[in-house]
């Protein structure tokens, strides 16, 4: 099994090099669960199969079983566009079999994915004592930072591990958020905002309406990943540093934005942040799975995540320019997930990325323009980012999903509705760059 094989290499290298070489990805469609049984039965026993044939029950059952959330068609959730580059380089990670626990035994694949976790925190105007690691995605970057906020907390407070406490946090907020409280112990102290925008002004007249809740921390998004919206960081963040509390940003889909000089000033005051997460397999065109988790004062992380045990002594050491990216979050085992964006923004340079962020912005406003000037259709709100929330004149909710799968199964693109104050309506969220107004206009057209 452990033998180098180059006729099972070239089977696989081929079939990388014929995915990546598709222009563009197809969507494909949702599996069916008989179907894929039958493909499947069997085939894992005792005794072992034929490569090929293995390989081909993937590509011809189970692959076009997978939406490609990396076409310019998918348009639903948040997608992602890697960089053939990223793509290319996430292959070197893996059949290297590369970690990134600690600096004693990754060191130069910590030394570059800190590289890059220097450039957000410096894109955020973080100081230069910021720091992090990556982690597998917002929820586990928004969890281990708040632990940490909880933590100091309860130092900041005197609080004991029985004793609850309360984090502030949007009624907008994602829903890693309330989870991540359920798990933490830590009871969230809801803000109601006006036009789903949570500002300081709001959190302060929540705090002063509950003058006993042990708030100890603040929770602001930077781009809610239904509609784009910014919340008022500057004014938040002012709040935070006037109560002690700590300020965390969700920036797990529109931290990108931070790259676009059209939309960099709505970020203002993300500088304040005592933590930050950003995940590059979204906006920042990283492969599955990447997050950036980056504190203002990642020693206070490390207090709270570094893990103690015999064999694990030998990490830790008090040479300062060791680093080791499992004391800043609750993992130990860790892939080097960082590496493919650092190659692709070292290949490429960062003013590749500002076009390509641009480019899903600019999309965003001309789509608003065109669903303004179409009599049937309604635009709910201008869009901050690449999210479009838009209405058909007379639709049911029964009428968008019967639409959305009509697209799916013409592969005209894959839309699914969204929620908006009660009413099922239609969404775009907008992030390859190689969607284009041709493919909005096709997909619009549908909607008579």
């Amino acid at each position: 099994m452990h033998q180098y094989d180059p006729a099972l290499a070239d089977l696989v290298f081929d079939y990388m090099r014929d995915r990546l070489a598709l222009d563009p990805v197809p969507l494909d469609h949702p599996g069916r669960k008989d179907k894929l049984d039958r493909a499947l039965d069997g085939l894992i026993g005792p005794g072992g199969n034929d490569a090929g044939d293995v390989l081909s029950i993937y590509a011809d059952q189970l692959a076009p079983a997978v939406i490609s959330c990396d076409s310019p068609r998918f348009l639903s959730f948040i997608p992602a566009a890697p960089t053939k580059a990223a793509l290319l380089f996430d292959m070197v990670v893996s059949c290297a079999s590369l970690q990134g626990i600690s600096w004693l035994e990754a060191a130069g694949a910590v030394a570059a994915e800190n590289q890059v976790l220097r450039l957000i925190a410096d894109l955020a105007g973080l100081p230069e004592s910021a720091g992090g690691c990556f982690v597998s995605g917002g929820s586990a970057g928004n969890l281990s930072a708040l632990v940490v906020a909880r933590d100091m907390g309860r130092r900041r407070t005197g609080a004991t591990a029985r004793d609850r406490l309360r984090i502030a946090v949007s009624d907008q907020a994602h829903s890693s958020i309330g989870n991540t409280l359920r798990i933490i112990g830590v009871d969230a102290l809801v803000v109601k905002t006006a036009d789903h925008r949570l500002t300081g002004e709001a959190l302060r007249a929540a705090l002063a309406a509950d003058p006993d809740a042990d708030v100890v921390g603040v929770v602001a998004t930077a781009g809610t990943t239904n509609a784009g919206i910014i919340d008022d960081l500057a004014g938040i963040g002012a709040v935070a540093r006037e109560r002690d509390l700590w300020f965390h940003v969700d920036g797990a889909y529109g931290g990108a934005g931070l790259l676009a000089p059209s939309v960099r000033a709505k970020y203002d005051g993300i500088e304040l942040a005592d933590s930050f997460v950003v995940d590059p397999h979204k906006w920042l065109f990283a492969p599955f799975d990447c997050a950036a988790l980056v504190y203002r004062n990642p020693g206070l992380a490390r207090g709270v995540h570094t893990q103690d045990a015999s064999y694990l002594d030998v990490l830790h050491t008090d040479a300062p320019e060791e680093w080791n990216p499992t004391d800043y979050a609750y993992h130990l085992t860790r892939r080097a997930r960082g590496l493919p964006l650092w190659f692709s923004l070292a290949v490429h340079g960062t003013d590749a990325y500002t076009e390509a962020i641009e480019t899903a912005l600019t999309l965003a406003r001309e789509t608003a323009a065109l669903i303004r000037a179409t009599p049937h259709l309604e635009l709910i709100r201008d869009p901050e980012l690449s999210a479009v929330l838009f209405r058909r004149a007379g639709w049911t909710a029964a009428d968008y999903l019967e639409w959305s799968q009509r697209l799916l199964a013409g592969q005209v693109g894959f839309v699914t509705p969204t929620g908006w104050e009660g009413e099922t309506v239609a969404r775009f969220a907008f992030l390859h760059p190689g969607t284009t107004m041709a493919m909005v206009e096709e997909i619009l057209a549908t909607m008579i």
